[in-house]
């Protein structure tokens, strides 16, 4: 299912420390002291979209830090608006690549959650192989969070969603030699499935489209062992 278009944002609108790019990203990251309340504990969200899961979880969890990564710029952008414009002091939008973020800045056992909710299946099999639910991505997401931090996958495709438990399940088989080690995460965890009170009461935008044409979206929670 493709991406539908975003309104114009007011150009006028300013987004300074609310939209990063890769470059503006702290280094060293030292709990992002650079962008958050570094006592606050830090959840990332992989392909953030139109920013609706940031927004409305910002608002509801203030004691917690939020950083959304989405490569495509004009939904960074206009997630990033909307925080500017909920004078949100606790989320922070970035426009790109998540997967260099994880390999490149975020130290081990810094966080609370990793998000990727609906990521782009790439149907086509010579395709798979870009999808963020790699090898390297969740070898990444286990080693950046702490003890007893999640790790939540979402997604409205169960080729997809069945595929990444396999990966999952064969990456926790301990290997001989000095090959990778065993990744420590357990699950998955069920995930029930949230009652809605009207058409704007879902996590994500993708969840809203799926749950409102009738299909079914599969959820699964990992916690770090």
């Amino acid at each position: 299912m493709g991406r539908r278009a975003v309104r114009n944002i007011h150009a006028g609108l300013d987004l300074a420390g609310k939209l990063l790019t890769l470059e503006e990203l702290p280094r060293p990251w030292d709990g992002a002291a650079e962008l958050f309340d570094a006592r606050r504990p830090l959840e990332v969200e992989v392909g953030s979209g139109k920013g609706l899961f940031l927004r409305r979880t910002a608002a509801a969890r203030p004691e917690h830090n939020f950083l959304g990564i989405e490569v495509a710029y004009k939904y960074a952008r206009f997630a990033a608006a909307n925080l500017a414009r909920d004078g949100r002091d606790n989320a922070v939008m970035a426009s790109c690549d998540a997967l260099r973020v994880f390999r490149e800045l975020i130290p081990d056992a810094s966080l609370e959650a990793v998000h990727v909710y609906f990521p782009d299946p790439w149907w086509k099999a010579r395709h798979r192989k870009r999808r963020v639910l790699n090898e390297a991505f969740l070898t990444d997401a286990a080693r950046t969070l702490r003890a007893g931090g999640k790790l939540h996958f979402w997604t409205d495709v169960e080729e997809y969603f069945q595929s990444t438990l396999e990966l999952i399940d064969g990456m926790r088989v301990p290997q001989a030699g000095p090959a990778r080690r065993p990744l420590p995460l357990e699950g998955p965890y069920d995930v029930p499935e949230p009652p809605s009170e009207n058409h704007l009461d879902f996590r994500t935008h993708f969840e809203r489209r799926t749950r409102l044409e009738g299909r079914p979206v599969y959820r699964s929670e990992f916690v770090k062992a």
